[in-house]
């Protein structure tokens, strides 16, 4: 399932300085432009009643969570009296960090996946777009390496959000639906796994919700 806003709509994260339950309303959000609207983990479960109303009001079309281990969604999931579930995840992805375990846990409870940070991240010294294994593929289908990286995304049903700011590359980006890889395609990119995490929020790393202390 892929989560397209409607046009002229967006995605607004509700950040963790707004998690009380009388913060997410009509006073404190761009409610009239929001197509999503996504808690970034901590304290989150009093929020979401509140998250619930803006969706019943009609004030924002839906509503996901960023971050949250696979506990905390159970959580979540599990909660007494959920009206709305999440409709998506959203979570750092990639060949070095493939998050198998995360994505099969929220795909089988019908939570889609929404992949940040798909082409690595040239400023910490990991740029995707210059491995090997990528750039081989690349060659093979005539494609760039982020358009590869791109398609492996979708090929695992997780939703894609690259960042550009260039415009043959926003286009580029989107020109992935004309190839498939192989099995073999997959299976060399999921062999790149290194269990690293580009975004690690270090300084909230001692918060009693720190998303990342356990394995997925």
């Amino acid at each position: 399932m892929t989560v397209i806003p409607p046009v002229g709509l967006g995605t607004w994260k509700l950040w963790c300085t707004f998690h009380k339950k009388s913060l997410p309303g009509k006073d404190n959000m761009p409610l009239d432009h929001t197509g999503m609207v996504i808690p970034s983990n901590t304290d989150f479960l009093e929020t979401w009643e509140a998250m619930e109303e803006l969706v019943i009001e009609g004030l924002v079309k839906a509503i996901g969570v960023s971050n949250f281990n696979h506990e905390q969604l159970e959580r979540l999931l599990n909660k007494q009296n959920l009206r709305i579930k999440p409709i998506t995840n959203q979570i750092e992805c990639h060949p070095y960090l493939s998050q198998k375990r995360l994505i099969s846990f929220c795909q089988a409870r019908d939570v889609s996946v929404t992949a940040y940070r798909p082409l690595g991240g040239s400023s910490e010294g990991v740029d995707l777009i210059d491995d090997p294994v990528i750039k081989r593929i690349a060659k093979k289908h005539g494609k760039s390496p982020a358009q590869i990286l791109i398609r492996f995304q979708i090929q695992r049903n997780v939703i894609v959000i690259p960042k550009s700011v260039t415009p043959h590359r926003i286009q580029e980006n989107i020109q992935v639906l004309d190839f498939e890889l192989t099995e073999q395609d997959m299976n060399d990119i999921f062999s790149l796994e290194k269990n690293l995490r580009l975004a690690t929020f270090p300084t909230t790393e001692n918060h009693k919700d720190y998303p990342f202390h356990i394995e997925y």
